[in-house]
C-alpha cells in the first residue's frame, strides 16, 4: 500500500531542499547566513578553450624537444625529411614536428641536463 502521507512528506521535504539550495530560507535578523556568504563568493568563470589550447602546444613542443635531444638533430631532420615524403597525414605531421626556435632552444636545456 502507498502511504499518503509518507509521499506528501517527501513532496514538501524536496521542496525545502531546491529552496534552500536557491539561497533561499530563514535567516533571522543580524545572523551571518546564506545571503551573505553567497554574496560574498566570486562569480563562477566560464571555462575558455584557451588553456587547454596552450596546454596541448606546450606539450608538443615538450616532446619534440625531449625527442630532438635524444636523438640529436641530423637524425631529426632526416626523420622530419621522411614524413615530408609521405601522404597528406604525413606532410601535417612533418608541419607539426619540424623544430622551431623553442623547440631547439628547450633540446639544447634538456640536453645540458642529460648530458
Amino acid at each position: 500500500m502507498v502511504d499518503r502521507n509518507l509521499q506528501n512528506f517527501y513532496g514538501r521535504l524536496g521542496r525545502i531542499e531546491r529552496i534552500h539550495n536557491a539561497g533561499g530560507g530563514f535567516e533571522a535578523d543580524g545572523a551571518l547566513g546564506m545571503s551573505y556568504y553567497k554574496a560574498r563568493q566570486r562569480p563562477l568563470r566560464r571555462a575558455g578553450f584557451l588553456g587547454p589550447l596552450v596546454l596541448v602546444a606546450l606539450t608538443i613542443v615538450a616532446i619534440k624537444a625531449a625527442v630532438l635531444a635524444s636523438i640529436g638533430p641530423e637524425r631529426y631532420e632526416e626523420r622530419i625529411a621522411a614524413l615530408k615524403a609521405g601522404g597528406t597525414a604525413e606532410h601535417v605531421g612533418a608541419y607539426i614536428l619540424q623544430a622551431d626556435p623553442l623547440t631547439v632552444s628547450a633540446s639544447e636545456q634538456i640536453r645540458k641536463l642529460l648530458y
